[in-house]
């Protein structure tokens, strides 16, 4: 058993931890931070998924200028026979877009 000391507790504590080598490698910023690399994926991750949402619900579909031309081609597409269609503000681009989702 050890001694109970304040400072032999202290020694013993430097003594394991020159014991371990240097830590730094195990950083991904030299130290700092030891999740900067999860950080990192996880907003490499969340950029991509809102790129693919971005592209999924506005810039694949049309973009109309105002909710009257977007009502107008509806109703247009809807005298030729297609199934209903909704108008939506985009919160990406601002405009107005078709959707066959419901209301």
């Amino acid at each position: 058993m050890g001694s109970k000391k304040r400072s032999a507790w202290q020694k013993q504590k430097a003594e394991f931890a020159a014991s371990l080598g240097g830590r730094d490698d195990l950083f991904a910023d030299g130290g700092r931070d030891p999740f900067a690399r999860e950080s990192a994926a996880r907003t490499a991750r969340d950029e991509a998924r809102e790129a693919a949402r971005r592209k999924k619900a506005c810039e694949r579909k049309n973009r109309y200028a105002s909710r009257y031309e977007a009502e107008a081609t509806a109703a247009e597409c809807a005298e030729h026979g297609a199934p209903p269609l909704h108008v939506y503000r985009c919160p990406y681009c601002e405009g107005w877009h078709l959707t066959s989702k419901g209301e």
